[in-house]
């Protein structure tokens, strides 16, 4: 799990990431703080979803995202129209 909170460092620098074990059924809590020390983003995820790459990467694009909208670089109804453009967008045939 440390090699994985590493990971997780790595890739959301400059954040601080904290990782510990949260539930009785594996989950684990995601504690994402500011260079200052200020927590910005807590998640509580399935530890199976740290252990699959795949899953590991949707984890880390949704912090991604939390933290966006967290400090205001992102607004939730940016991301519903983006979702709702996505859904309707027709598809190109070829």
């Amino acid at each position: 799990m440390e090699s994985i909170s590493l990971l997780l460092g790595e890739a959301l620098s400059p954040y601080q990431v904290t990782l510990t074990t949260s539930g009785v059924q594996g989950e684990c809590l995601v504690t994402v703080k500011n260079p200052a020390g200020a927590i910005v983003v807590e998640r509580e995820v399935d530890q199976a979803q740290l252990t699959d790459k795949r899953a590991l990467v949707d984890v880390v694009d949704c912090l991604h995202r939390d933290l966006m909208i967290a400090e205001g670089r992102l607004e939730p109804s940016v991301i519903a129209a983006l979702r709702n453009a996505a859904l309707t967008r027709p598809i190109a045939r070829a």
